[in-house]
């Protein structure tokens, strides 16, 4: 028997660009709009939940920015770059110095010979090194310092014919300051760039993160909220799912499909988040191929597989998260899963009235701490009309799962007790 062989063509992980890009097109036009700026006065937040496709988003604006005659610099944020002000003025260096290094700034330096004192002219390369020296021999503020260095950069480049650069920055919600210790390094970096971009300096910043990014900027400065405009990223609707789910097998010209039942139950499933339609259709596509090795026309009962796969979601995507949280923290949120609305939004007095069914009842100052804390750990949200949802995706869904876990576990131990 002629085995065929065939690749998976879905690759889900963090950040992998997927084979097929769906349902994107309205936020692609809205950050082509945001190149047309001449005078920067609108920067780009992208925010969402894990696995609606923001990393991959903003790769795929780059490639766009740099067609537009942008620069592009940036990295993923780490907690380590904003625990000072002189942390974030090295971050930001260092990104621009590998875009910069090519490009010449001219000095004047005095040079003797003999008795006679001559100036001379000495070219220097916008390397790391010469930004880093520039930086420390302007006086004033850290503020003071970076403002007068950016706009000495953008003197030097903007005859080459750049329209100015981006600065995009993944993860950005783990920048924070830190006034115990009087450092300052989110209100910083906004206080510069609403600085230098009032100058007429086209530098903008596209910052992606997890929703708890926008309060986070808000409450650094309240000029935020005219200094960005937000795209919020939710999940695929049905006709974009089913692209996400075809299109990557038409593309492979693959001989393997999907049924119809089996893509709405994918799709079901996966709640139309990108990350979670490629993780299923990845595993499911891998038993197909592993039937394949046994017979020519393989028969998959599609149910039994989709449980198969989200018990491996569960271990793979879900388990870390859910190990870190404490007993009293897995009640709170087995009642908030509980709510009708817990998939979408929930409210603090929905929680507090669920909450006194409990044999062991939560208070309410308990509850709104409890809130801040699991917000604090990236589970929960506050968004903007004050109230909660869950900040990773289908969480509550895999909570109603461990609750009929734990009692079908419970039932095995009472049904054959220990003698």
């Amino acid at each position: 028997m002629a085995i065929t062989v065939v690749s998976n063509p879905f690759r889900p992980g963090a950040g992998h660009m997927p084979p097929y890009l769906a349902g994107r097109d309205s936020e692609i036009e809205g950050f082509k709009d945001l190149l047309k700026q001449r005078v920067v006065v609108t920067n780009l937040i992208l925010t969402g939940l894990r696995g609606v496709g923001k990393t991959v988003l903003l790769d795929t604006f780059r490639p766009l920015a740099i067609n537009a005659k942008w620069l592009w610099a940036g990295t993923d944020l780490s907690e380590s770059a904003s625990i000072n002000e002189e942390k974030i003025v090295v971050r930001l260096l260092t990104d621009l110095s590998a875009l910069t290094s090519s490009f010449i700034i001219k000095s004047e330096v005095k040079a003797a010979f003999g008795f006679n004192t001559t100036q001379e002219i000495v070219n220097h390369f916008l390397d790391y090194e010469t930004l880093s020296e520039i930086y420390k021999s302007i006086p004033g503020l850290v503020s003071d310092k970076l403002k007068t260095l950016l706009e000495l950069v953008w003197s030097c480049i903007k005859q080459e014919g750049f329209h100015g650069i981006i600065f995009a920055y993944d993860e950005a919600q783990t920048m924070s300051d830190h006034a115990e210790k009087e450092q300052y390094p989110l209100s910083l970096l906004l206080d510069v760039f609403q600085s230098i971009q009032r100058k007429n300096v086209p530098f903008m910043m596209v910052l992606t993160g997890l929703p708890t990014l926008f309060p986070k900027l808000v409450e650094a400065r309240t000029f935020t909220e005219r200094m960005f405009t937000t795209m919020f990223l939710s999940r695929l609707n049905t006709k974009d799912s089913e692209e996400a789910i075809l299109k990557p097998i038409q593309k492979a010209i693959c001989p393997v499909r999907f049924t119809k039942n089996a893509i709405e139950e994918i799709i079901k499933c996966s709640g139309g988040y990108p990350y979670f339609i490629q993780f299923i259709c990845k595993e499911a596509f891998d038993i197909y191929l592993q039937q394949m090795k046994i017979s020519e026309n393989p028969f998959i009962d599609y149910r039994k597989a989709i449980e198969d796969i989200t018990r491996k979601l569960d271990i793979d995507f879900f388990a870390g998260r859910w190990a870190r949280v404490t007993d009293r923290q897995r009640e709170l949120l087995q009642v908030i899963a509980s709510l009708p609305d817990s998939d979408e939004e929930f409210s603090f007095q929905e929680v507090v009235e669920s909450a006194k069914s409990l044999p062991k009842p939560f208070s309410a100052s308990h509850i709104n701490q409890m809130l801040s804390t699991l917000t604090n750990s990236g589970l929960v949200y506050k968004n903007r009309h004050g109230r909660y949802s869950f900040a990773v995706p289908l969480l509550s869904q895999y909570i109603r799962r461990q609750q009929k876990e734990t009692i079908r576990k419970k039932g095995q131990l009472e049904l054959f007790p220990k003698q």
